[in-house]
């Protein structure tokens, strides 16, 4: 696979910052999904919530090829065994060690296919997220819906995240629909529980 892409600043160490995730992300990505290169490129998601800079961050992306698993294939539609593309994230500030977030995205292969540059990692960070990526091959995301758990980390997670101890790791399973209803991407988000927040807001109809 290619190799990762990272964005490396030499600035000071800083204290490690929070995460907030807002719902409203996936609809400020999708009014960027068809926007010029220059402005997808500007700022990303993860700039977008941190306030931070391309220049500060170091980001990892891997791609790889793996067979659907039955429970990923439930949820696809598809049947077990069918190439998925999985693709690891991993994006932290270059003044910290531990990344915001752990991140690994499936797609079905055979749906994005037809743009051989979104099966290679070399292309990320992709500007403009996948949902522009996704409008690469003619998709358009409808819904988005989140499922969050929370529980105690891994042995791995707790090293990676670089978690104090007894500290809970925020699970978040985020499911992307297509305007016909179809699955089009699962990712699996494991947030630090000492320093995430999540902020849902539901605006209501009016009478």
């Amino acid at each position: 696979m290619p190799k990762a892409y990272e964005v490396i600043t030499d600035e000071p160490h800083r204290t490690r910052g929070a995460l907030l995730r807002d719902n409203h992300r996936h609809q400020w990505e999708k009014d960027r999904a068809r926007r010029p290169l220059t402005t997808r490129a500007a700022t990303g998601a993860t700039e977008h919530e941190t306030g931070l800079q391309v220049r500060d961050l170091v980001f990892h992306a891997r791609y790889r090829e793996v067979a659907a698993p039955p429970e990923l294939a439930y949820v696809f539609g598809v049947p077990e065994g069918t190439p998925l593309l999985e693709r690891t994230y991993r994006t932290r500030s270059a003044a910290e060690r531990a990344p915001f977030s752990l991140v690994t995205s499936y797609l079905v292969r055979e749906m994005i296919a037809a743009n051989p540059e979104l099966l290679d990692a070399a292309n990320e960070p992709w500007p403009g997220g996948t949902q522009n990526q996704l409008f690469t091959v003619g998709i358009e995301v409808g819904r988005v819906e989140e499922r969050v758990t929370a529980r105690p980390p891994t042995p791995r997670e707790t090293r990676e995240l670089g978690l104090p101890p007894r500290a809970p790791v925020i699970r978040l399973r985020k499911t992307s629909y297509d305007i016909t209803g179809r699955v089009v991407d699962v990712s699996e988000v494991t947030l630090p529980g000492d320093r995430a927040e999540l902020l849902f807001t539901t605006s209501l109809e009016r009478w």
